[in-house]
């Protein structure tokens, strides 16, 4: 059964399309991750145009997002205040973002943008993560702790910069300048990306602000929701890109396949875990990498900016 998706301007299988975002659900109930990352992808590799991809995606991360956040709400996991700083930052990263988007729109670029910055980030964060998991999996086997402690009273410089303020539901006395700088960063790719950032941001917190994990989750899943939702408005405002029969039916989708995803991850191992994931991440940048050197079905296009419509 296919649908016409008046944004994309395309028909699609409702079933293909429920299938790949519930896989993704799976996935991201399995990793405690957005899925963005993956979902805006696939759609492109599905012909979707890269501005409805991205634009879409953010509307269904945004929505997955809130009951997440509801969720750690009520158990007390959520740090407000830190919350508070994560979406300041991300929110002038996502309006930068969105600017970059248009712009690279309007010249035509916007693909190979998308195209260049999946192989990137992906190819980093995944070699990053692959090295962190293969390390802590020889450790382990050597009878020695997963992860170096570091000794109590030792902290980075970055934490000593100015504007300090305390986070007590986090334990954390830290300036405000590099945790906002964290959240501008991820809320731009965010908005270029079409990703919701935890994957990233969820490491961020824990490994150089040595946040309780139970917290880090529940406060990126704030920052992820408001960051997403200004996004999503914002995308829909200036290039009219958010396809909403799209965004339901992946939402739709990835709510039934996180359920499924976090029934499983209990039975899974932390490090594999971890290995998993990083071969994940490093498997969509090659994708994107062999894209790059494939010759296009139409090696010519033709590009009618948008003044002269």
């Amino acid at each position: 059964m296919q649908i016409y998706l008046p944004i994309a301007e395309l028909p699609i299988s409702v079933l293909m399309v429920l299938g790949l975002s519930g896989a993704v659900g799976f996935i991201s109930g399995l990793f405690g991750v957005g899925g963005g990352f993956l979902l805006t992808p696939l759609l492109i590799f599905l012909d979707i145009p890269p501005a409805v991809a991205v634009a879409t995606v953010a509307a269904q991360v945004a929505g997955s997002s809130m009951t997440g956040v509801l969720t750690y709400l009520r158990r007390k996991a959520l740090d407000l205040k830190l919350g508070g700083v994560l979406v300041s930052g991300g929110i002038v990263g996502t309006v930068l973002g969105v600017l970059f988007f248009n712009t690279m729109r309007r010249l035509g670029q916007l693909e190979l943008v998308i195209t260049l910055s999946y192989v990137t980030l992906f190819s980093i964060i995944g070699g990053l993560m692959l090295y962190d998991a293969l390390r802590a999996m020889l450790r382990v086997r050597a009878g020695k702790p997963a992860r170096l402690k570091r000794r109590g009273g030792m902290h980075p410089w970055w934490m000593g910069l100015p504007f300090r303020q305390r986070f007590y539901r986090s334990g954390l006395y830290c300036s405000v300048l590099p945790i906002a700088l964290l959240a501008i960063i991820i809320g731009f790719i965010g908005a270029v990306l079409g990703v919701g950032g935890g994957f990233i941001l969820v490491p961020g917190l824990i490994y150089f602000f040595r946040i309780p994990p139970a917290v880090v989750v529940g406060t990126s899943l704030f920052q992820i929701l408001v960051t997403m939702t200004g996004a999503t408005i914002l995308h829909a405002v200036t290039n009219q890109s958010v396809d909403l029969i799209l965004a339901t039916l992946l939402l739709l989708g990835g709510v039934i396949g996180a359920q499924f995803g976090g029934r499983a991850a209990r039975n899974l191992n932390v490090e594999s875990f971890r290995l998993l994931l990083a071969l994940l991440i490093l498997s969509v940048g090659l994708r994107f990498a062999i894209e790059l050197f494939i010759p296009p079905n139409e090696p010519f296009s033709v590009v009618v900016p948008e003044s002269a419509r």
